[in-house]
């Protein structure tokens, strides 16, 4: 079992995310497991009423029926978390839950993943997925915040500007 806390998906009795969430961190904190769960998380957003001429800010769950837990999984958390009252299962095939990969964890917003750029700019690149797959080219610039290169393939005779993410490429 893998010693790094992941996000994993819970599914929950809708309606019942908030009590879950409280009832995760409670058993959490009555049993001494912080260091092995870490967060629980009812993602939400914020959404603007307008009623009887009047703003009204008012939150809303982004997933109805689900509650992510960053947890490092052990046959306790797992256990804890599977049997916390409200909780239907892990998102995944039964004995082994799924988890989130970074990209997923950016895209819900639920934490800020800091990505390694594992090439610099100049860096020849081969494209390993994709419409572009075994295409080689050159990375012309870096979009951290997205994951993603800006890359210059050769197509027909000319440079084409493609941009492609970091897990769709490799070294030369």
């Amino acid at each position: 079992m893998s010693q790094e806390a992941k996000w994993y998906v819970v599914h929950t009795f809708s309606g019942h995310e908030k009590k879950v969430k409280a009832n995760i961190e409670k058993l959490v904190e009555n049993r001494g497991m912080e260091d092995v769960i870490l967060e629980v998380n009812v993602p939400m957003e914020e959404k603007i009423e307008i009623k009887n001429g009047k703003k009204k800010v008012k939150e809303s769950k982004l997933y109805p029926g689900y509650v992510i837990v960053k947890m490092v999984i052990t046959d306790e958390s797992w256990y804890l978390v599977r049997n916390t009252r409200g909780v239907t299962g892990f998102v995944g095939p039964s004995s082994k839950p799924i988890p989130l990969t970074d990209r997923e964890v950016r895209a819900m917003g639920i934490e800020h993943v800091v990505i390694e750029a594992p090439y610099k700019k100049g860096d020849s690149i081969k494209v390993t997925s994709g419409p572009f797959r075994d295409f080689v080219g050159t990375i012309q610039d870096i979009n951290m915040e997205k994951g993603t290169f800006k890359v210059l393939i050769s197509m027909f005779g000319r440079e084409t500007p493609v941009e492609l993410s970091f897990e769709q490429v490799t070294e030369v």
